[in-house]
């Protein structure tokens, strides 16, 4: 039993279950937004739904709206979370990369002396 406990607790296998739940919860988002940007292509050229057709008694109607689906999928999952991301991400080393100057140090010492000499005398 050491060992089942040891492999259920090993670190690759918790996360991998982690990974899989949130994947199913983003499918539903991704599936919701694909159906708006169908929505969006049925405006323009009457609803993209092909489930009824079928050509010759074949129900292939169905097929073509999953392909139209599935290429809709990759570009919402890409413009929609990766671009964002890559973005982001980008801008986060942008802002760590540019290094802090700091004035010469004859610069700095003139400024010192400068404003010690505009104090008043006691």
């Amino acid at each position: 039993m050491k060992g089942f406990k040891d492999f259920l607790m090993r670190g690759n296998l918790i996360e991998l279950a982690v990974a899989f739940i949130l994947g199913g919860a983003f499918s539903t988002v991704v599936k919701s937004f694909t159906t708006i940007i169908m929505d969006l292509i049925g405006k323009l050229g009457g609803t993209p739904n092909f489930s009824g057709w079928v050509p010759g008694g074949v129900h292939a109607g169905a097929f073509i709206t999953d392909v139209i689906s599935f290429f809709v999928m990759p570009f919402v999952i890409y413009f929609g979370l990766i671009k964002p991301i890559e973005l982001a991400t980008e801008k986060l080393k942008r802002t760590k990369d540019e290094p802090v100057t700091a004035p010469p140090t004859a610069d700095l010492l003139i400024e010192i002396r400068d404003e010690l000499r505009s104090r008043p005398v006691k």
